[in-house]
Protein backbone atom coordinates (compact mmCIF):
# COMPACT_ATOMS: atom_id res chain seq x y z
CA UNK A 1 0.00 0.00 0.00
CA UNK A 2 1.36 3.05 -0.84
CA UNK A 3 2.18 5.96 1.61
CA UNK A 4 0.39 9.09 2.23
CA UNK A 5 -2.57 11.16 3.66
CA UNK A 6 -6.37 10.42 2.95
CA UNK A 7 -8.18 13.96 2.67
CA UNK A 8 -11.94 13.93 3.48
CA UNK A 9 -14.40 16.07 2.98
CA UNK A 10 -18.37 16.41 3.54
CA UNK A 11 -20.46 18.47 0.88
CA UNK A 12 -23.75 19.75 0.07
CA UNK A 13 -26.38 20.17 2.63
CA UNK A 14 -25.72 17.87 5.63
CA UNK A 15 -28.06 15.05 7.26
CA UNK A 16 -28.65 13.44 10.59
CA UNK A 17 -25.99 10.29 10.15
CA UNK A 18 -23.41 12.34 8.12
CA UNK A 19 -20.71 12.09 10.99
CA UNK A 20 -21.59 8.65 11.45
CA UNK A 21 -19.85 7.95 8.12
CA UNK A 22 -17.14 10.38 9.26
CA UNK A 23 -16.67 8.30 12.33
CA UNK A 24 -16.40 5.26 10.24
CA UNK A 25 -13.94 7.24 8.04
CA UNK A 26 -11.61 7.72 10.87
CA UNK A 27 -11.81 4.83 12.63
CA UNK A 28 -11.73 2.63 9.55
CA UNK A 29 -8.24 4.41 8.51
CA UNK A 30 -7.23 4.62 12.08
CA UNK A 31 -7.17 0.64 12.14
CA UNK A 32 -4.84 0.83 9.03
CA UNK A 33 -2.54 3.13 10.47
CA UNK A 34 -3.63 6.02 7.84
CA UNK A 35 -3.48 9.56 8.56
CA UNK A 36 -6.96 11.32 7.81
CA UNK A 37 -6.99 15.43 7.17
CA UNK A 38 -10.21 17.34 6.54
CA UNK A 39 -10.87 19.91 4.35
CA UNK A 40 -13.11 22.76 6.52
CA UNK A 41 -16.04 23.45 5.15
CA UNK A 42 -15.81 20.82 1.99
CA UNK A 43 -14.21 21.22 -1.07
CA UNK A 44 -13.93 25.08 -0.20
CA UNK A 45 -11.36 24.10 2.67
CA UNK A 46 -9.40 22.51 0.20
CA UNK A 47 -8.91 25.00 -1.98
CA UNK A 48 -8.49 27.25 0.60
CA UNK A 49 -5.61 24.59 2.18
CA UNK A 50 -8.02 24.85 4.92
CA UNK A 51 -7.52 21.46 6.54
CA UNK A 52 -7.91 20.17 10.01
CA UNK A 53 -5.24 16.99 11.30
CA UNK A 54 -8.88 14.58 11.72
CA UNK A 55 -6.19 12.19 13.08
CA UNK A 56 -5.99 13.76 15.85
CA UNK A 57 -9.35 13.67 17.56
CA UNK A 58 -9.69 11.77 20.43
CA UNK A 59 -10.82 8.66 20.20
CA UNK A 60 -14.52 9.62 22.38
CA UNK A 61 -14.68 12.46 19.71
CA UNK A 62 -14.60 10.01 16.75
CA UNK A 63 -16.91 8.28 18.62
CA UNK A 64 -19.17 11.25 19.70
CA UNK A 65 -19.35 11.88 16.16
CA UNK A 66 -21.92 8.64 14.90
CA UNK A 67 -24.69 10.46 17.07
CA UNK A 68 -24.11 13.88 16.33
CA UNK A 69 -25.77 15.55 13.75
CA UNK A 70 -24.71 18.11 11.62
CA UNK A 71 -21.02 18.29 9.47
CA UNK A 72 -18.41 18.08 11.86
CA UNK A 73 -15.85 19.88 9.86
CA UNK A 74 -17.82 22.12 7.73
CA UNK A 75 -19.50 21.50 4.35
CA UNK A 76 -20.53 23.68 1.45
CA UNK A 77 -21.89 24.41 -2.02
CA UNK A 78 -20.00 24.92 -4.54
CA UNK A 79 -20.25 23.24 -7.78
CA UNK A 80 -17.30 22.99 -9.68
CA UNK A 81 -18.06 22.91 -13.69
CA UNK A 82 -16.58 20.71 -16.22
CA UNK A 83 -12.37 20.88 -16.60
CA UNK A 84 -12.09 22.57 -18.91
CA UNK A 85 -14.14 25.77 -17.51
CA UNK A 86 -13.18 25.05 -14.01
CA UNK A 87 -9.41 24.23 -14.79
CA UNK A 88 -7.79 26.45 -12.62
CA UNK A 89 -9.86 25.62 -9.42
CA UNK A 90 -8.80 21.70 -10.16
CA UNK A 91 -5.53 22.23 -10.43
CA UNK A 92 -5.15 23.72 -7.51
CA UNK A 93 -6.73 20.76 -5.86
CA UNK A 94 -4.26 18.79 -6.81
CA UNK A 95 -1.33 21.34 -5.40
CA UNK A 96 -3.25 21.22 -2.22
CA UNK A 97 -2.94 17.57 -2.38
CA UNK A 98 0.37 17.18 -3.62
CA UNK A 99 1.77 19.77 -0.48
CA UNK A 100 0.12 17.69 1.85
CA UNK A 101 1.28 14.16 0.46
CA UNK A 102 -2.77 13.74 -0.19
CA UNK A 103 -3.14 10.30 -1.78
CA UNK A 104 -6.57 9.34 -1.26
CA UNK A 105 -9.70 11.64 -1.76
CA UNK A 106 -13.21 10.83 -0.22
CA UNK A 107 -15.80 13.25 -0.71
CA UNK A 108 -19.27 12.74 0.92
CA UNK A 109 -22.12 13.97 -1.07
CA UNK A 110 -24.62 13.58 -3.68
CA UNK A 111 -24.59 13.98 -7.44
CA UNK A 112 -22.81 17.01 -8.25
CA UNK A 113 -19.99 15.97 -5.22
CA UNK A 114 -19.74 12.60 -7.60
CA UNK A 115 -19.05 14.83 -10.34
CA UNK A 116 -16.22 16.62 -8.90
CA UNK A 117 -14.48 13.75 -7.25
CA UNK A 118 -14.75 11.93 -10.91
CA UNK A 119 -13.24 15.06 -12.26
CA UNK A 120 -10.39 15.57 -9.58
CA UNK A 121 -9.47 11.53 -10.64
CA UNK A 122 -9.34 12.36 -14.30
CA UNK A 123 -7.02 15.42 -13.74
CA UNK A 124 -4.67 13.62 -11.06
CA UNK A 125 -4.49 10.75 -14.15
CA UNK A 126 -3.67 13.33 -16.88
CA UNK A 127 -0.91 14.67 -14.81
CA UNK A 128 0.55 11.65 -13.90
CA UNK A 129 -0.07 12.02 -9.85
CA UNK A 130 -1.14 8.79 -8.10
CA UNK A 131 -4.21 10.02 -6.43
CA UNK A 132 -7.76 7.77 -5.63
CA UNK A 133 -10.77 9.22 -5.56
CA UNK A 134 -13.74 7.76 -3.58
CA UNK A 135 -17.15 9.36 -3.72
CA UNK A 136 -19.47 8.31 -0.64
CA UNK A 137 -23.49 8.57 -0.87
CA UNK A 138 -25.14 11.30 1.21
CA UNK A 139 -28.29 12.72 0.51
CA UNK A 140 -32.14 13.24 2.15
CA UNK A 141 -33.10 13.70 -1.42
CA UNK A 142 -32.39 9.73 -2.14
CA UNK A 143 -32.24 10.65 -5.99
CA UNK A 144 -28.57 9.19 -5.76
CA UNK A 145 -28.59 6.61 -9.01
CA UNK A 146 -27.59 3.29 -8.46
CA UNK A 147 -27.55 2.83 -4.86
CA UNK A 148 -30.62 1.39 -3.33
CA UNK A 149 -31.17 4.43 -1.18
CA UNK A 150 -28.96 6.97 -0.10
CA UNK A 151 -27.75 7.31 3.68
CA UNK A 152 -29.25 10.40 5.01
CA UNK A 153 -32.36 9.64 3.54
CA UNK A 154 -33.86 7.07 6.12
CA UNK A 155 -33.39 9.24 9.04
CA UNK A 156 -34.76 12.20 6.98
CA UNK A 157 -37.70 9.97 5.98
CA UNK A 158 -38.24 8.80 9.57
CA UNK A 159 -38.77 12.39 10.87
CA UNK A 160 -41.17 13.09 7.98
CA UNK A 161 -43.12 10.33 8.71
CA UNK A 162 -43.39 10.64 12.65
CA UNK A 163 -44.27 14.47 12.31
CA UNK A 164 -46.73 14.13 9.69
CA UNK A 165 -48.75 11.30 11.86
CA UNK A 166 -48.43 13.50 15.06
CA UNK A 167 -49.81 16.93 13.03
CA UNK A 168 -52.06 14.68 11.60
CA UNK A 169 -53.59 13.98 15.15
CA UNK A 170 -53.21 17.76 16.05
CA UNK A 171 -55.37 18.32 13.35
CA UNK A 172 -58.00 15.76 13.81
CA UNK A 173 -58.57 16.75 17.29
CA UNK A 174 -58.88 20.85 16.57
CA UNK A 175 -60.84 20.53 13.12
CA UNK A 176 -64.31 20.77 14.31
CA UNK A 177 -63.71 24.43 15.18
CA UNK A 178 -60.45 25.52 14.37
CA UNK A 179 -57.99 24.26 11.29
CA UNK A 180 -59.49 22.74 8.25
CA UNK A 181 -55.93 22.17 6.59
CA UNK A 182 -52.82 21.75 7.23
CA UNK A 183 -49.91 21.45 4.48
CA UNK A 184 -46.39 20.33 5.43
CA UNK A 185 -43.87 21.15 2.93
CA UNK A 186 -40.99 17.97 2.57
CA UNK A 187 -37.64 18.97 0.85
CA UNK A 188 -37.31 17.32 -3.06
CA UNK A 189 -36.97 19.41 -6.06
CA UNK A 190 -36.58 16.93 -8.46
CA UNK A 191 -37.36 13.83 -6.93
CA UNK A 192 -40.40 13.09 -4.42
CA UNK A 193 -39.14 10.50 -2.13
CA UNK A 194 -39.36 12.43 1.38
CA UNK A 195 -42.61 13.45 0.44
CA UNK A 196 -43.58 10.19 -0.23
CA UNK A 197 -42.18 8.77 2.94
CA UNK A 198 -44.98 10.81 5.01
CA UNK A 199 -47.28 8.67 3.10
CA UNK A 200 -46.26 5.72 5.95
CA UNK A 201 -48.13 7.63 8.32
CA UNK A 202 -50.93 6.58 7.41
CA UNK A 203 -52.77 3.79 5.59
CA UNK A 204 -56.18 3.97 4.13
CA UNK A 205 -58.69 6.40 1.93
CA UNK A 206 -59.67 8.32 5.39
CA UNK A 207 -56.05 8.20 6.90
CA UNK A 208 -53.26 11.13 6.82
CA UNK A 209 -51.70 12.34 4.82
CA UNK A 210 -55.27 12.45 2.32
CA UNK A 211 -53.28 14.07 -0.31
CA UNK A 212 -49.71 14.36 -1.50
CA UNK A 213 -48.07 16.69 -4.23
CA UNK A 214 -45.01 15.09 -6.00
CA UNK A 215 -42.72 16.98 -8.41
CA UNK A 216 -43.17 13.60 -10.95
CA UNK A 217 -46.89 14.63 -11.49
CA UNK A 218 -47.87 17.85 -12.96
CA UNK A 219 -49.66 19.57 -10.23
CA UNK A 220 -53.22 20.99 -11.44
CA UNK A 221 -54.69 23.43 -8.68
CA UNK A 222 -58.25 23.32 -9.78
CA UNK A 223 -57.95 19.13 -9.33
CA UNK A 224 -55.83 19.67 -6.11
CA UNK A 225 -58.12 22.22 -5.12
CA UNK A 226 -60.94 20.05 -5.42
CA UNK A 227 -59.77 17.15 -3.65
CA UNK A 228 -59.36 19.19 -0.52
CA UNK A 229 -62.55 20.44 -0.23
CA UNK A 230 -63.61 16.53 -0.80
CA UNK A 231 -61.42 15.15 1.93
CA UNK A 232 -62.53 17.97 4.63
CA UNK A 233 -66.54 17.68 3.47
CA UNK A 234 -65.54 13.43 4.10
CA UNK A 235 -63.64 13.36 7.10
CA UNK A 236 -63.95 16.68 8.77
CA UNK A 237 -60.13 17.88 7.57
CA UNK A 238 -57.51 17.25 5.30
CA UNK A 239 -53.57 16.70 5.96
CA UNK A 240 -51.16 17.85 2.43
CA UNK A 241 -47.83 16.48 2.07
CA UNK A 242 -46.39 18.86 -0.69
CA UNK A 243 -42.25 18.23 -2.15
CA UNK A 244 -41.08 21.40 -2.85
CA UNK A 245 -40.42 21.29 -6.39
CA UNK A 246 -44.06 20.69 -7.59
CA UNK A 247 -44.51 22.10 -11.04
CA UNK A 248 -47.21 23.39 -13.39
CA UNK A 249 -48.06 22.01 -16.73
CA UNK A 250 -45.70 24.33 -18.39
CA UNK A 251 -42.44 23.41 -15.84
CA UNK A 252 -42.77 26.47 -13.87
CA UNK A 253 -41.68 25.47 -9.99
CA UNK A 254 -44.86 26.22 -8.19
CA UNK A 255 -42.70 28.18 -5.54
CA UNK A 256 -39.92 29.98 -7.77
CA UNK A 257 -39.24 32.33 -5.88
CA UNK A 258 -36.25 33.78 -8.39
CA UNK A 259 -32.47 33.82 -8.05
CA UNK A 260 -30.14 30.19 -8.30
CA UNK A 261 -28.18 29.02 -5.68
CA UNK A 262 -24.49 28.22 -6.20
CA UNK A 263 -25.33 25.27 -7.85
CA UNK A 264 -27.39 26.88 -10.44
CA UNK A 265 -30.27 25.38 -9.42
CA UNK A 266 -33.86 27.94 -9.05
CA UNK A 267 -34.49 29.28 -5.97
CA UNK A 268 -37.85 28.00 -4.39
CA UNK A 269 -39.84 30.18 -2.09
CA UNK A 270 -42.09 27.65 0.26
CA UNK A 271 -44.74 26.02 -1.48
CA UNK A 272 -46.95 24.88 1.55
CA UNK A 273 -47.57 29.12 2.56
CA UNK A 274 -48.57 29.12 -1.47
CA UNK A 275 -51.20 26.20 -1.16
CA UNK A 276 -52.30 27.22 2.22
CA UNK A 277 -53.35 30.90 0.93
CA UNK A 278 -55.13 29.08 -2.20
CA UNK A 279 -56.76 27.05 -0.28
CA UNK A 280 -57.88 29.61 2.33
CA UNK A 281 -58.94 32.32 -0.91
CA UNK A 282 -60.29 29.74 -3.22
CA UNK A 283 -62.27 27.19 -0.12
CA UNK A 284 -62.28 29.60 2.48
CA UNK A 285 -61.08 26.62 5.05
CA UNK A 286 -59.31 27.90 7.98
CA UNK A 287 -55.13 26.50 7.21
CA UNK A 288 -52.15 26.06 9.13
CA UNK A 289 -48.79 24.94 7.38
CA UNK A 290 -45.19 23.84 8.24
CA UNK A 291 -41.92 24.01 6.72
CA UNK A 292 -39.57 21.56 8.53
CA UNK A 293 -36.77 22.98 6.24
CA UNK A 294 -33.40 22.26 8.66
CA UNK A 295 -35.23 20.20 11.07
CA UNK A 296 -35.80 17.22 8.70
CA UNK A 297 -32.42 16.83 7.63
CA UNK A 298 -30.79 17.39 11.15
CA UNK A 299 -33.08 15.55 14.01
CA UNK A 300 -30.61 12.80 15.05
CA UNK A 301 -32.71 12.06 18.14
CA UNK A 302 -35.60 10.23 15.24
CA UNK A 303 -32.80 8.87 13.37
CA UNK A 304 -33.24 5.09 11.71
CA UNK A 305 -30.98 2.62 12.99
CA UNK A 306 -31.02 1.42 9.27
CA UNK A 307 -29.85 4.82 8.11
CA UNK A 308 -27.12 4.91 10.60
CA UNK A 309 -26.06 1.27 9.85
CA UNK A 310 -25.88 2.66 5.79
CA UNK A 311 -24.21 5.30 7.13
CA UNK A 312 -21.36 3.64 8.75
CA UNK A 313 -20.99 0.78 6.42
CA UNK A 314 -20.07 2.97 3.67
CA UNK A 315 -18.00 5.31 5.40
CA UNK A 316 -16.06 1.69 6.28
CA UNK A 317 -16.77 0.26 2.35
CA UNK A 318 -14.89 3.91 1.18
CA UNK A 319 -11.82 3.75 3.42
CA UNK A 320 -11.02 0.08 2.32
CA UNK A 321 -11.98 0.59 -1.24
CA UNK A 322 -9.83 3.54 -1.50
CA UNK A 323 -6.82 2.23 0.16
CA UNK A 324 -7.02 -1.29 -2.44
CA UNK A 325 -6.88 1.20 -5.55
CA UNK A 326 -10.26 1.61 -7.00
CA UNK A 327 -9.92 5.04 -7.93
CA UNK A 328 -13.63 6.97 -9.20
CA UNK A 329 -15.69 4.57 -7.41
CA UNK A 330 -18.62 4.63 -4.59
CA UNK A 331 -19.78 2.44 -2.24
CA UNK A 332 -23.65 1.79 -2.59
CA UNK A 333 -26.20 0.17 -0.51
CA UNK A 334 -27.80 -3.38 -2.75
CA UNK A 335 -31.15 -4.42 -1.64
CA UNK A 336 -31.17 -8.24 -1.22
CA UNK A 337 -34.77 -8.72 0.28
CA UNK A 338 -37.80 -6.36 2.12
CA UNK A 339 -39.10 -8.83 4.11
CA UNK A 340 -36.51 -9.54 6.31
CA UNK A 341 -34.43 -6.59 5.35
CA UNK A 342 -31.36 -7.63 3.77
CA UNK A 343 -28.56 -5.47 1.93
CA UNK A 344 -24.97 -5.66 1.48
CA UNK A 345 -22.52 -3.22 0.43
CA UNK A 346 -21.06 -2.77 -3.33
CA UNK A 347 -18.70 -0.32 -5.77
CA UNK A 348 -19.89 1.59 -8.10
CA UNK A 349 -18.39 3.67 -10.76
CA UNK A 350 -18.79 7.40 -10.15
CA UNK A 351 -19.48 7.75 -14.22
CA UNK A 352 -22.86 5.85 -13.40
CA UNK A 353 -23.80 8.44 -10.78
CA UNK A 354 -22.25 11.60 -11.75
CA UNK A 355 -24.99 14.04 -12.90
CA UNK A 356 -27.51 11.29 -12.73
CA UNK A 357 -31.02 11.62 -10.80
CA UNK A 358 -32.87 9.08 -9.39
CA UNK A 359 -37.15 9.91 -9.53
CA UNK A 360 -39.69 7.94 -7.81
CA UNK A 361 -41.06 5.20 -10.08
CA UNK A 362 -44.23 5.80 -11.77
CA UNK A 363 -45.23 2.21 -9.52
CA UNK A 364 -44.75 3.96 -6.23
CA UNK A 365 -46.95 6.63 -7.00
CA UNK A 366 -50.88 5.95 -7.01
CA UNK A 367 -52.93 6.12 -10.24
CA UNK A 368 -54.53 9.18 -9.31
CA UNK A 369 -51.21 10.68 -8.66
CA UNK A 370 -52.35 11.78 -4.82
CA UNK A 371 -50.65 8.91 -2.47
CA UNK A 372 -48.27 6.16 -2.50
CA UNK A 373 -48.43 2.53 -3.48
CA UNK A 374 -48.31 -1.13 -1.60
CA UNK A 375 -44.54 -0.89 -3.78
CA UNK A 376 -43.38 2.48 -2.51
CA UNK A 377 -44.46 1.09 1.31
CA UNK A 378 -42.56 -2.08 0.75
CA UNK A 379 -39.74 -0.04 -0.34
CA UNK A 380 -39.65 2.49 2.00
CA UNK A 381 -40.39 0.61 5.45
CA UNK A 382 -37.25 -0.89 5.82
CA UNK A 383 -35.33 2.26 5.64
CA UNK A 384 -37.29 3.82 8.56
CA UNK A 385 -37.32 1.04 10.95
CA UNK A 386 -35.76 0.83 14.12
CA UNK A 387 -33.87 3.73 16.78
CA UNK A 388 -30.85 4.38 17.68
CA UNK A 389 -31.33 7.38 19.72
CA UNK A 390 -28.23 9.25 21.02
CA UNK A 391 -27.15 9.51 24.87
CA UNK A 392 -28.43 12.21 26.71
CA UNK A 393 -27.03 14.23 29.42
CA UNK A 394 -28.51 15.39 32.70
CA UNK A 395 -30.02 18.50 31.27
CA UNK A 396 -32.43 16.43 29.57
CA UNK A 397 -30.31 16.81 26.07
CA UNK A 398 -28.98 15.40 24.00
CA UNK A 399 -25.25 14.58 24.35
CA UNK A 400 -23.84 15.68 21.24
CA UNK A 401 -20.04 16.76 20.44
CA UNK A 402 -18.13 19.64 18.81
CA UNK A 403 -14.50 18.24 18.26
CA UNK A 404 -11.56 20.32 18.79
CA UNK A 405 -9.79 20.80 15.47
CA UNK A 406 -5.99 20.94 15.20
CA UNK A 407 -5.40 23.13 11.91
CA UNK A 408 -2.66 21.90 9.57
CA UNK A 409 -0.07 24.40 8.72
CA UNK A 410 -0.57 25.83 4.93
CA UNK A 411 2.36 25.29 3.08
CA UNK A 412 1.26 27.23 -0.52
CA UNK A 413 0.24 30.82 -1.33
CA UNK A 414 -3.40 31.82 -0.26
CA UNK A 415 -6.25 31.19 -3.16
CA UNK A 416 -8.50 34.06 -4.20
CA UNK A 417 -11.10 33.32 -6.54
Amino acid sequence: MPTGNLLYAQSGGVTAVINATAAAVLQAARARKVRVLAARNGILGALREELVDASALTAAEVKGLAHTPGGAFGSCRLKLKSLAEDRAKYERLLEVFRAHDVRWFLYNGGNDSADTALKVSQLAAEYGYPLTCVGVPKTIDNDLAVTDCSPGFGSAAKYTAVSVRECALDVAAMAETSTKVFVYEAMGRHAGWLAAAAGLAGDGRDAAPHLILFPERVFDEADFLARVDAVVKRVGHCVVVASEGIRTADGRFVAEAGGRDSFGHAQLGGVAAHLAARVKDALGHKVHWALPDYLQRSARHLASRTDVEHATAVGRAAVECALAGQNAVMPVIVRDGDAPYRWHVDIAPLSRIANHEKTMPKGFIRADGYGITAAARRYLAPLVAGEAYPPYGRDGLPDYVVPRMRTVRRKLPDWNA
